[in-house]
């Protein structure tokens, strides 16, 4: 689902107190945590979603019609543990000449999760070779979950942040090459909200801040309805580095449950979340699911 956003959105000093609307979508329409980008070669979109092994489809608009094209890893992740495993959370970005697809393997409730990456020159079904682990990984009682990534290109280099629920969203330098994080992982935001239910890092730059993107609350048991306010939603931190020092319009530090709503459920948008923001000519656009 994409919700236009308008320049106040994206200014801590200005949020915007009444909150988009979903904009136009037509065709294949229904997924679960997109990541959209461009295709270099002739400005078509692509778009990656949850389940099915990372389906894909495609647009000459951002508004559609949007057409189911397939899978990008059928055979599933070459990660060992994991074989079988669906693939969740795509986050897709392009470095000379290669698309970067990045995905997560886990289950439900269990830390016991990875980070892997697959590269293509064309982004389209049958092009991608799985280049596996990351080394981006967690397993039962780790400080952070391996899901959920997001790169950010920052000069020269390269960040993934990652982490859902257990309280924290943690990050890592990539190498040159982008298959693997080097060094250790810190962490960039932390929560007590619904005993730490927080996920979905996305790290957008603009204007000389980096804004960090995280979604809040209860995703997916939404059947009978949960308490108002403590269902899915969006919040955002920012600061003058990617790699840390986020705090929100109020000044709390985003390590310590700090985080300002800019998207929540209103009209008949109900829990939005895990969303993402793209520049598209003429306007911003941000994508996400409710």
């Amino acid at each position: 689902m994409l919700f236009k956003v308008i320049t106040a959105f994206l200014s801590l000093a200005g949020i915007v107190s009444a909150y988009a609307n979903p904009g136009a979508c037509s065709g294949d329409c229904g997924v679960h945590d997109p990541a959209v980008i461009r295709r270099v070669s002739d400005g078509k979109f692509y778009r990656f979603s949850t389940n099915n092994f990372i389906s894909i489809a495609s647009a000459s608009n951002i508004a559609g019609p949007w057409t189911y094209l397939g899978q990008a890893l059928p055979g599933g992740s070459k990660i060992s543990g994991f074989a079988g495993v669906d693939l969740w959370a795509p986050d897709i970005i392009y470095n000379n000449g290669l698309y970067y697809l990045y995905y997560s393997v886990s289950s439900f409730g269990s830390q016991k999760s990875a980070i892997g990456v697959a590269t293509s020159p064309t982004m389209d079904p049958g092009s991608w070779t799985d280049q596996g682990a990351t080394g981006v990984a967690s397993s039962n009682g780790a400080a952070y979950n391996a899901i959920d990534s997001n790169i950010i290109k920052v000069g020269n280099d390269f960040y993934m942040s990652f982490g859902s629920f257990w309280g924290d969203i943690y990050q890592a330098k990539m190498e040159s090459n982008l298959l693997k994080k080097t060094g250790s992982s810190s962490q960039i935001a932390w929560t007590s909200f619904g005993n730490g239910a927080m996920e979905g890092a996305f790290i957008y730059y603009r204007q000389g801040y980096y804004y960090l993107f995280t979604s809040w609350g209860n995703c997916c048991q939404l059947v009978p309805r949960p308490a108002a306010g403590t269902e899915y939603h969006m919040r955002v931190c920012r600061s003058t580095t990617a790699t840390g020092g986020y705090k929100d319009k109020n000044g709390v530090d985003c390590k310590q449950s700090g985080g300002t709503i800019v998207l929540e459920s209103h009209g008949y948008t109900y829990a939005p979340g895990h969303g993402g923001v793209l520049d598209v000519p003429g306007t911003l656009c941000g994508d996400g699911y409710a």
